[in-house]
């Protein structure tokens, strides 16, 4: 899953086509000298070895990469409901929704493509039997799950991350738990600011420079990754797919770029694009546009037009 994982390459020696296989292996002069490494040298591998033994230790986090993922059309008012409760485990998403996006990012870092299933659901022509059958409240994400239906993205990023096994998405780290919870309560806030700039004529609000500038020095807080808790976590998954949004419409429509000057978000954004299991789930940006674009040529944006 995670683009860290190392490759296998094969060896690049390989042998000579005129030499005999019976040949012995060449030896070295006893009059050739080695010359002995000198300190600095030897602090410069030192630390080298030590880099790759982190960089290795990170690759072994998350799941291996998979072959991409195949997936089902989105069903439609048209569309026959899956065999409900019938004890497959199924997350419900819109491949183009922000919230939805969460739990599908939160579903393949863990490697669970074989134990949760993707139903896609047409959010413009919603089937009758998803709110009369699975889900009441008739938004996306949910997730069907030992006969019950849960929804809520960032309490179904929780659920998925306790009950399902793989890699864990938070620290056991007392102060960046705090953090992490933190970072959450303000994720509102903060797609609030930025969709409110979106949407209104004037240039980008200070509300919304503000609400950047404050993700700026979250993630500048630790200094052990790239990410919020420096490690890639729950919150990360929380953040991305509205920044990946936000980077698209305000250089777009108000010809801003969040990452001006904002180094630690810049570096965060290269960063999550190398993990395979966020950049399965991303949509094509001119399509986001588009929409988005569509969308507030109607009626501004309003949040609750996807779910929570």
């Amino acid at each position: 899953m995670n683009s860290l994982a190392f490759p296998r390459y094969s060896s690049p020696v390989t042998r000579s086509s005129s030499s005999s296989p019976t040949s012995p292996p060449p030896v070295l002069s006893a009059h050739i000298k080695v010359p002995p490494i000198s300190r600095r040298a030897a602090s410069r591998h030192l630390r080298v070895a030590k880099n790759l033994s982190r960089t290795v230790a990170m690759a072994a986090v998350a799941p291996a990469s998979s072959a991409k993922e195949v997936l089902p059309p989105s069903l439609t008012s048209s569309s026959e409901p899956p065999p409900l409760f019938d004890g497959t485990t199924r997350l419900y998403v819109a491949y183009h929704c922000p919230y939805a996006q969460r739990t599908w990012i939160t579903r393949n870092y863990k490697g669970l493509q074989d134990k949760i299933k993707i139903v896609g659901i047409d959010l413009a022509d919603r089937p009758a039997w998803y709110k009369e059958k699975v889900y009441p409240e008739n938004k996306v994400p949910s997730l069907e799950h030992n006969n019950q239906v849960k929804g809520e993205s960032l309490d179904l990023v929780k659920y998925i991350d306790t009950n399902f096994e793989g890699v864990a998405l938070l620290p056991d780290d007392s102060e960046k738990k705090q953090f992490a919870e933190e970072l959450i309560t303000y994720t509102d806030a903060f797609n609030q600011a930025l969709y409110s700039s979106i949407v209104s004529k004037e240039d980008v609000s200070a509300e919304a420079v503000a609400a950047l500038d404050k993700i700026e020095a979250d993630l500048a807080k630790f200094n052990d990754g790239p990410f919020f808790l420096g490690q890639f976590s729950l919150v990360d998954i929380a953040y991305v797919p509205f920044i990946e949004r936000f980077q698209i419409f305000f250089s777009d429509i108000k010809k801003y770029d969040i990452t001006k000057g904002r180094p630690y978000l810049q570096k965060f954004i290269e960063e999550v694009n190398k993990i395979d299991a966020y950049a399965e789930t991303k949509q094509d940006p001119q399509f986001l546009l588009e929409h988005t674009k569509k969308r507030l040529g109607v009626r501004h944006l309003q949040l609750s037009a996807w779910s929570v």
